[in-house]
């Protein structure tokens, strides 16, 4: 857009440089600027790397699932096959897939300021979380890594939709989400 912008100049590339050495423009990655130093991170988010979803730590803190405040904004992408890592001036930004079957669903578009970006929902945050685990042994193993080391709250946990997490939890195919699958239909009972 800035290269149409500017392209009646004779160099618009050098027009750009200027206008970020005089601080006009901040550069986000390579061909991404921002105007506004104070944007909120979680704003660029999706258009640093995409397609994609803030979701995994970040999704669970802005949903109060977890106490801890998270400094890193963590997304989901898919058939990308590797982790991705962006430090900018507006935060650390990372990247990590999860199924194609499952990327599409539980999420919703958020709109602040004039900026939109996408979060997971939390029942869909879990289930991208467990993705990126190792597998567990038992339901006690996973009540451990989901109350004690994750740290989410249990109280917030049960009040979620857990027919949609259960129903999330089936698109991705692991241990993990069998063991969470048969953990809701045991707390249902």
């Amino acid at each position: 857009m800035l290269l149409q912008q500017y392209g009646s100049y004779t160099n618009p590339a050098a027009k750009i440089g200027r206008m970020v050495k005089s601080g006009h423009l901040i550069p986000v990655i390579k061909g991404l600027y921002e105007t506004d130093r104070s944007v909120p991170g979680h704003y660029l988010a999706g258009s640093i790397y995409g397609p994609s979803y803030l979701s995994f730590e970040f999704a669970l803190a802005w949903h109060d699932f977890i106490p801890e405040a998270v400094y890193v904004f963590t997304s989901a992408t898919c058939g990308k096959k590797k982790k991705r890592r962006y430090e900018t001036p507006f935060g650390v930004f990372t990247y990590r897939d999860v199924p194609i079957p499952a990327f599409p669903y539980g999420t919703r578009l958020y709109s602040e300021e004039g900026y939109s970006f996408v979060v997971a929902s939390p029942e869909k945050a879990i289930c991208d979380v467990l993705y990126t685990c190792s597998p567990c042994a038992n339901r006690s193993e996973l009540r451990q890594l989901l109350f004690e080391d994750m740290r989410i709250d249990e109280a917030a946990f049960l009040n979620a939709d857990l027919d949609k997490m259960s129903s999330f939890a089936g698109l991705y195919r692991t241990a993990n989400h069998r063991l969470l699958v048969s953990m809701i239909r045991g707390l249902k009972r």
